[in-house]
């Protein structure tokens, strides 16, 4: 028995061993191939010895030269029959090598060629037959056999790890390997897929094991959770297995570098072949190549394409809950009968300028500190479920209550939460009042005051009912204000769909916070320049008045917070039934 690690020889120089590879060349002409196959799992040349007969040299699977070997040479170079003793005590040798892991290549030859014995050329009567792979078994029978070679292929570094965070994230790896039986369990526990001395009853198959089981069995085998290994696969067992998996819903993954992999590869929702050292038919039937043939690039690709759809998710949320939020604003205005606290210009502006900043940066959000710990998404979910849009109303309602309901206090409370509201010397007056608005000019003895607004300029009235008109543009401003300062807030909420802002704190996302710095630029820009203060038909504000609109704007934050406490809870409820 012979170990061959694959990472080199250390003892031996290079020059060595290209004189070797030229010595062996030279002493023996290969004048044939027959070609490998999966059914005799070998392959083997008929090589010129320097005395001028032919030999045939066979490499392969041990139990395949093993089943067609009639002889075994001995240490001493002496040839005894292969009797049931010696058979067995090659397997458990075989057995012993591939359990620590170890690819195990058989060798053998014959010297007893007959009709092949002295061919040379194609020209030779016997060329036929080399022509046929059916006549290998044939020719490679009756063999000498000679000892096992045991190719070491050390795991990738960082692959357990990588196989740690699929289980973390819900996503069942399993092996298809054409390795013997015991080496693929050896790799499997090396790379962490199986426990040391977990029994892989139920969990590890060869493919004419597996195609064994009734259909029934190979669901209940495919359904079992944790890690799966299936040895000695030809290419329409790993179709079948893929074929399987989905139609158990299952959305498939498959990786592979050779042209056998192919039908699998194309079959398969993801395709992923080797950029290395992969086929051009694998890297032409697969949706993705991996340049750097790691393991570990596709559970960074799951982990991207997860905070894509998260960030998706992101910007979608805080479009539609500040969008929601104007219109139950204007909803809510009609309905209550008040004089409208938003013009088309203020809501245009705030549409298109003041929240796309902050929208645009929500495409920026890092992936949230759980996403590899979440349960992969169905393919059939929807993009907003019944509970995502219950969050949508829930703060879209306050967004609408907050920017009506400060326009409501202006006009009828002098102070909120000890915050004083008729410094600027405005009239107070009743909510009937408000609502009524338009029957003003029925009113006895109703009059209004001038008020003060920014820049020392004075709001007067010729006519009292002017008050719910031309008189209501510091509400309108307060209004505006709290609709902006709001969606800015709500912002922050949207950095993550179930993480609370104390583990997803806002400088995670650098360009969120420049953003939300340029949307209340935009907003001041337009409050203190007075040619745009025209156009927009606000006022400037004074410090008090900013602490009130931060004051009534920041609880949607508050909001957002028990909601997403709520939807953690609802996760973790619904995971823990999934695994009883």
């Amino acid at each position: 028995m012979v170990l061959v690690e694959k990472m080199g020889f250390p003892d031996v120089k290079g020059r060595n061993k290209i004189s070797c590879c030229e010595w062996w060349t030279k002493r023996s002409k290969r004048v044939a191939t027959l070609e490998f196959d999966r059914i005799r799992k070998s392959m083997s040349v008929i090589v010129r010895e320097p005395t001028g007969h032919n030999q045939l040299l066979v490499k392969g699977s041990v139990e395949s030269l093993l089943e067609r070997s009639s002889h075994v040479q001995l240490a001493d170079g002496s040839v005894v029959p292969l009797d049931e003793p010696c058979w067995q005590l090659m397997l458990s040798r075989h057995l012993e090598m591939s359990s620590k892991g170890l690819r195990c290549l058989g060798m053998a030859y014959k010297d007893e060629l007959g009709e092949f014995s002295d061919y040379y050329s194609e020209s030779h009567p016997a060329h036929k037959k080399l022509l046929d792979p059916s006549c290998y078994s044939t020719i490679e029978s009756d063999l000498v056999f000679v000892g096992v070679v045991g190719l070491r292929d050390p795991p990738r570094g960082g692959v357990d790890k990588a196989i740690d965070d699929c289980r973390g994230a819900g996503i069942e790896v399993m092996v298809i390997t054409g390795d013997n039986k015991s080496t693929a369990e050896a790799i499997c526990r090396q790379i962490k897929l199986f426990s040391g001395n977990e029994d892989l009853t139920g969990r590890s198959f060869t493919g004419k094991e597996f195609m064994a089981l009734s259909s029934t069995q190979q669901i209940e085998a495919l359904s079992k959770h944790g890690g799966k290994v299936f040895s000695r696969a030809e290419p329409r067992h790993k179709q079948e297995i893929v074929r399987m998996l989905k139609e158990m819903g299952e959305v498939v993954a498959m990786t592979g570098d050779g042209v056998n992999d192919a039908p699998a590869l194309k079959l398969a929702d993801i395709g992923v072949a080797m950029g290395i050292t992969g086929t051009e038919v694998a890297k032409e039937a697969s949706d993705m190549v991996l340049a750097d043939d790691n393991f570990g690039s596709i559970v960074s690709a799951v982990a991207e394409g997860r905070s894509i759809y998260n960030n998706m998710k992101a910007f979608i949320r805080y479009m539609i809950s500040s969008n929601v939020g104007e219109v139950i604003s204007i909803f809510l205005t009609a309905a209550l009968g008040i004089p409208e606290c938003l013009i088309p210009v203020q809501l245009l502006w705030v549409n298109l300028v003041t929240d796309g900043p902050p929208a645009t940066a929500l495409g920026f959000n890092p992936a949230d500190v759980d996403i590899m710990q979440k349960p992969p998404r169905k393919i059939d979910d929807a993009l907003i479920n019944s509970w995502v849009l219950l969050r949508y109303l829930v703060i879209g309602s306050y967004v609408g209550i907050a920017t009506v309901g400060i326009f409501v206090l202006w006009y009828t409370k002098g102070s909120f939460m000890g915050i004083n509201l008729v410094g600027d010397g405005h009239t107070l007056v009743t909510l009937p009042q408000l609502r009524n608005w338009g029957e003003c000019s029925t009113w006895s003895n109703f009059t209004v005051a001038p008020y003060a607004v920014g820049g020392g300029q004075m709001i007067t009235f010729s006519n009292p009912c002017d008050y719910f008109t031309i008189g209501k543009v510091k509400a309108m401003t307060l209004s505006l204000s709290v609709l902006v300062a709001i969606e800015m807030f709500n912002s922050l909420n949207a950095l993550s769909e179930d993480n609370s802002l104390v583990t997803m704190p806002p400088w995670r996302n650098p360009w969120l916070l420049v953003a939300m710095s340029v949307s209340l630029g935009l907003h001041c820009l337009i409050l203190y320049v007075p040619f745009l203060a025209d156009v927009f038909g606000v006022v400037p504000l004074n410090l008090n008045e900013w602490f009130l609109v931060i004051l009534v704007s920041a609880p949607v934050i508050l909001i957002d917070e028990v909601l997403k406490f709520v939807g953690r809870n609802r996760r973790l409820s619904g995971k823990k039934e999934k695994t009883a």
